[in-house]
């Protein structure tokens, strides 16, 4: 993500419209365009490089896993204006892209002024758009996803690069609700989509140490990449592969045979 200059040409309003987290602003500002949210600047189309490398490193460390003879699956939370996924339908490797989009005006702009940047991306066959909250969607992913193509692509729920540019990153939302997304509950969804070879990566606008050792937790191997911006501190592109197993219970909070459970503080 860029800040806004005071040396870049004035912002003009193309058009407001009340969204799920509030009100959502797109402007124009030269040759560029600008999405704002409840005020705050979220994205603009001005430098994509860390959006685009999330896609990619993603996909690559997904074929370097191994089992690269089958397309790869992504799946993209947050259109955003649209560097993801054009990155994404370029690549060689990917036969099938989901997008997740929460808000009904983002993926409206694509079919016009945003279009260039996505590359007419929501047209290709390749991809599903799913307009509803990621969250939803992980919880019950199988009843909204469209049906993918069937030259093995595996199944509908399951994906080899899952790609999260949601808000700002982990340490700097928006929209409160979607802090969720990066704790503990919402690791364990994202992992539990990941195929053997699947790879997580996380946009963040700026480094997220608590992320990163949140991430270490849930998964063997974590990577942060970081991504220069014209001003301010890097972008960074987090990537998790190998979910770790979910401890078991504990002994105390085990069901017996007759549905009752012993705890901590009770047991006998």
């Amino acid at each position: 993500m860029d800040v806004i200059g005071a040396d870049r040409a004035e912002p003009v309003v193309v058009e407001r419209a009340a969204g799920a987290g509030g009100e959502l602003v797109l402007r124009r500002a030269g040759a560029d365009y600008e999405i704002i949210s409840n005020g705050m600047f979220l994205m603009d189309t001005r430098n994509g490089e860390s959006e685009r490398l999330l896609v990619r490193a993603a996909v690559d460390a997904t074929l370097a896993t191994g089992g690269n003879a089958e397309p790869v699956r992504v799946l993209i939370g947050g259109l955003g204006v649209g560097f993801s996924l054009a990155e994404a339908l370029s690549h060689p490797a990917v036969g099938h892209v989901t997008v997740v989009e929460r808000e009904p005006a983002v993926a409206a702009w694509h079919a016009g002024p945003l279009r260039p940047w996505s590359r007419g991306g929501l047209d290709d066959p390749r991809t599903a758009l799913v307009l509803a909250d990621l969250l939803d969607v992980l919880a019950d992913l199988l009843d909204v996803v469209a049906t993918p193509p069937s030259a093995g692509t595996g199944p509908a729920d399951v994906f080899d690069a899952v790609c999260l540019d949601i808000d700002n990153g982990p340490d700097w939302t928006v929209t409160p609700g979607n802090a969720r997304l990066y704790g503990p509950h919402g690791l364990d969804l994202l992992a539990g989509r990941l195929s053997p070879r699947g790879t997580l990566a996380v946009w963040s606008a700026g480094a997220a140490p608590g992320f990163a050792d949140l991430l270490a937790s849930r998964f063997a191997s974590v990577e942060a990449l970081p991504v220069p911006v014209p001003r301010g501190e890097p972008d960074m592109v987090y990537l998790a592969r190998r979910p770790r197993p979910e401890p078991e219970p504990a002994p105390a909070d085990r069901p017996r045979p007759d549905g009752s459970a012993d705890h901590a503080f009770g047991a006998r």
